[in-house]
């Protein structure tokens, strides 16, 4: 327990390096020196201020199922960890390598919509307003600290356990802006909150994030549905009490899940690798030894998240061929306190109220 302290304070004089860059490059943006685009349409951003773990893809889901019906949506990703380069529309039949995992996802589940990724959100959007002129909202996703673009509507989230108040500058912390930079946003979620939050909580909450006069601050848990065959979506199981559970995930961090899998099923064994890992061959060969030396449980169930199922399947040979079984666990977005009309009104609001 004395290691953690000890090592953010050996860490923190480059902690205060790196955030002397970052204010520097902020200072710069609010005095005009460098300034961030806008477009005549409207940009809504989903990111954060730590690294990693905040659910920003579930969010952006959120408001693709909100938008979709009635607007012609576009997302535009980086496609983190892809390995390729440059602007590309995602194609329900390409994988994982070629686009990122997180925009594969979404093309996956809503494939009426647009999905681009590039490195350059400055060069994206105008592409996407070139090549699709019947645009009318772009969202990006985890673009925060990306100030080239200044978008209309900014959505900042932080995590119900690891708020960014109490949180420090990497890399003696998880946070990759100062903490003051949530002045930017124009709302604020907490998101992963207990599926049961009370006012008190959540009054105390908002003290702690001590939001601006015009900041919404509202609060998000997650709602797990039944998991789903990963190569065939109509074959589905039902988690049990009597179920024990391999989990095998390359998330940002595991607790939230695991916490709901406890209370789900008998057991869960847990298979973890950093956030956006491609799965090797000797991972999924682990995967299947595992697997087989569960075979004197009754009830076993190999699960994984919709975002790995996306790296997973670089795999499927190998995992149809040995009968490896993995299912993905759906996720959507839900809201405390009423909060989910209230922040379909906001955005909705800014989009009637949109001018260039």
């Amino acid at each position: 327990m004395m290691s953690n302290p000890l090592i953010k304070l050996l860490l923190a004089p480059f902690s205060l390096l790196y955030g002397i860059g970052v204010g520097l490059r902020n200072f710069f943006y609010r005095k005009g020196l460098l300034k961030g685009i806008t477009f005549n349409l409207p940009v809504i951003s989903v990111g954060n201020l730590s690294v990693g773990g905040a659910g920003k893809t579930p969010h952006i889901e959120y408001l693709i199922r909100l938008q979709k019906d009635y607007l012609n949506l576009s997302t535009l990703s980086r496609g983190y960890s892809r390995k390729t380069r440059g602007y590309i529309e995602v194609d329900p039949r390409m994988n994982a390598e070629q686009v990122g995992d997180e925009p594969l996802q979404f093309k996956r589940k809503f494939p009426d919509i647009l999905v681009t990724v590039s490195e350059s959100r400055t060069f994206g959007i105008p592409k996407i307003v070139q090549d699709h002129p019947e645009t009318q909202v772009v969202l990006l996703d985890d673009a925060f600290q990306h100030r080239s673009v200044k978008p209309g509507l900014n959505i900042l989230l932080t995590e119900f356990d690891r708020p960014f108040t109490r949180d420090y500058l990497l890399p003696a912390g998880r946070l990759r802006e100062w903490r003051s930079a949530y002045q930017r946003a124009d709302i604020i979620i907490v998101s992963k909150c207990p599926k049961v939050l009370s006012e008190a909580d959540r009054q105390q909450f908002i003290a702690e994030i001590n939001p601006l006069p015009h900041q919404q601050v509202y609060f998000s848990y997650y709602d797990y549905g039944d998991p789903y065959y990963i190569f065939d979506p109509s074959i589905t199981a039902v988690l049990e009490p009597d179920v024990e559970v391999l989990l095998i995930c390359a998330i940002a961090r595991t607790d939230y899940l695991v916490d709901y899998l406890n209370d789900e099923v008998s057991k869960v064994r847990l298979l973890s690798y950093e956030d956006h890992h491609y799965f090797s061959k000797f991972d999924v060969s682990n995967l299947r030894g595992s697997f087989e030396r569960m075979g004197d449980v009754e009830k076993v169930m190999v699960l994984t998240t919709e975002k790995d199922a996306m790296r997973l399947e670089l795999h499927a040979d190998y995992l149809i061929e040995n009968e490896v079984p993995i299912f993905a666990l759906p996720v959507e977005v839900k809201f405390h306190f009423d909060g989910g009309e209230l922040f379909d009104q906001s955005v909705k609001d800014f989009l009637l109220n949109f001018t260039v």
